[in-house]
């Protein structure tokens, strides 16, 4: 009877020694296995405001990565090239960005490679954004970005937004972040009076709403980088640009 007691098996099998974790069945205990994933975005870029005019598209961004409330980062590009016929904008997580801008780079130098006289086309990265976008969100570990595709397919201009959940759609008009409540009226009034815009006009509304967007965003910057793209004159990136501002408005709070 003692023996057979003391030959017991142990109450609870597998279960913690002292200053242990307990040993799940089948998991790996090396320290490389375990993974933290990002619960919220870390450095942070503002708004991204797009417009599509008569034969292109305009993107303007600004260059400011602010730590929380910080503005700590005074030059964060975010407005990059693909190639001749893509632009690309992002808002949110500026190391996110530039994981996701890494790979970008990467799957043009493997076409260029090729040599076949195919690129790629605005529409297809914009649908490929889609796809890794869901993916990683359905991993619960997204990109926390909001990105914004413009360019120019068979003669036609294009202007897509994809998010963090993948959500996405085309439209003439595409701001994130805050831009989404302060230029999308101001874009949407100037296009209601004149359908046509041309690129002068075009870009004149972008750095007027990049203006406002630097009166009224706690996060922005008075300095912006703006990219064009049409059949004539290419893929163009310029900046930064100094934002004209003019605080004589401000003179009932002096």
């Amino acid at each position: 009877m003692f023996n057979s007691v003391m030959n017991a098996p142990p109450f609870w099998h597998n279960g913690p020694a002292p200053g242990a974790f307990y040993n799940f069945p089948g998991a790996s205990t090396t320290p490389q296995d375990f993974r933290q994933h990002s619960q919220a975005p870390v450095t942070t870029a503002t708004s991204i405001v797009a417009l599509q005019y008569k034969t292109g598209v305009v993107i303007a961004g600004d260059m400011l990565g602010s730590y929380g409330s910080l503005a700590r980062y005074r030059n964060c590009p975010r407005i990059l090239k693909v190639n001749d016929n893509i632009i690309l904008g992002a808002g949110g997580d500026y190391a996110d960005f530039q994981y996701v801008k890494d790979i970008i780079e990467q799957k043009i130098i493997d076409e260029d490679c090729l040599d076949d006289g195919f690129k790629l086309k605005p529409k297809s990265l914009y649908c490929w954004l889609t796809r890794i976008m869901y993916n990683r969100r359905s991993k619960f570990d997204p990109f926390w970005n909001n990105f914004v595709v413009g360019g120019i397919q068979d003669g036609e201009p294009f202007l897509g937004t994809v998010d963090k959940l993948g959500t996405a759609y085309a439209d003439k008009i595409i701001c994130t972040g805050y831009g989404a409540y302060i230029a999308v009226p101001l874009l949407r009034d100037a296009v209601e009076k004149n359908p046509n815009l041309t690129k002068v006009e075009a870009r004149q509304l972008v750095e007027k709403c990049m203006e406002v967007l630097y009166y009224r965003d706690a996060r922005s910057f008075p300095k912006y980088q703006i990219a064009t793209i049409d059949e004539t004159e290419g893929a163009v990136v310029e900046g930064p640009i100094d934002v004209n501002q003019n605080w004589n408005l401000a003179h009932m709070i002096q």
